[in-house]
């Protein structure tokens, strides 16, 4: 069988692809593959991740697509070695089916059926993740545990495509984070605080409620997008297409120009192999 074969080959390279293979389990059979680094288990039917939790030498894991709901990503949390999660496309923002527990049973087991539809995400990740993507997971608003300081190592993280009205003030923990997308949410301003990133290079708010009323700013009318985005984060890639705003109000922002200025300075051959030729920003 070609998912007895791949579990084969997996024992002697340590990668392991069951993307498609319509498992509604995690195979007893990973177990067995103790030197396992990347792991692939995308477009299944998987209600959970338990099997894992002992498999620390994995360092990438994809889960995308399946049916993980809220609290299906504790597992997760023991993977120390875990540079690379990806888990967009699962319902992590809504609470996990329930099956309700008699009242006769034991007070441990009510408590762990009320935290596994409680938190979508684990209270504590990794703290070795570079890279955390979860796109599509009906999030209405952003975790704790993936602004937590603890991840110093964050380098990447993809939040786009769900239900997201804020970006919370300890978005500045990240203090590693080059890459933010958080394209298609319904995102109105980001905090002051964004601006203490001082290693983020690309920023995308694609499809998200950024509007101006008026660019005469004040404490009644902030800008929805801080000064200290522009002045403070080295930040050159930025896109806000699809906002309702336009390029010239963008101009009028506080601090815009040394985005601009910033920008000028990069030849469209630079190391980010001209991807900004083109240097619209919005539209």
């Amino acid at each position: 069988k070609v998912l007895v074969q791949k579990l084969e080959n997996a024992k002697k390279t340590g990668v392991l692809s069951l993307t498609g293979h319509k498992l509604e389990m995690i195979p007893q059979q990973i177990l067995q593959i103790t030197n396992l680094r990347t792991l692939d288990l995308s477009k299944n039917k998987l209600t959970s991740l338990e099997r894992l939790s002992t498999m620390t030498t994995i360092k990438s894991l994809q889960c995308e697509d399946n049916q993980l709901a809220a609290g299906s990503l504790e597992p997760v949390a023991k993977l120390t070695s875990l540079h690379t999660l990806r888990v967009g496309g699962n319902p992590l923002g809504r609470p996990a089916p329930s099956i309700t527990a008699p009242p006769q049973a034991p007070k441990q087991q009510k408590l762990k059926q009320q935290q596994r539809q409680a938190d979508p995400i684990p209270k504590l990740l990794p703290k070795s993740l570079k890279t955390l993507s979860i796109n599509r997971a009906f999030l209405s608003s952003v975790p704790p545990p993936l602004v937590s300081p603890k991840l110093t190592k964050l380098e990447t993280l993809d939040l786009s495509s769900n239900q997201l009205a804020a970006v919370p003030v300890e978005i500045s923990n990240l203090v590693q984070l080059r890459d933010l997308n958080l394209d298609d949410n319904v995102i109105v301003s980001l905090p002051d605080s964004i601006g203490s990133l001082t290693k983020l290079k690309t920023l995308s708010l694609r499809g998200n409620k950024i509007s101006v009323q008026s660019t005469i700013f004040s404490a009644t009318n902030p800008q929805p997008l801080p000064s200290s985005l522009f002045t403070g984060t080295p930040v050159i890639d930025l896109n806000l297409h699809g906002n309702p705003m336009t390029s010239t109000q963008l101009n009028e922002f506080e601090g815009f120009n040394a985005f601009l200025e910033r920008r000028q300075k990069i030849k469209t051959k630079d190391l980010y192999g001209g991807a900004l030729t083109n240097l619209e920003v919005c539209g």
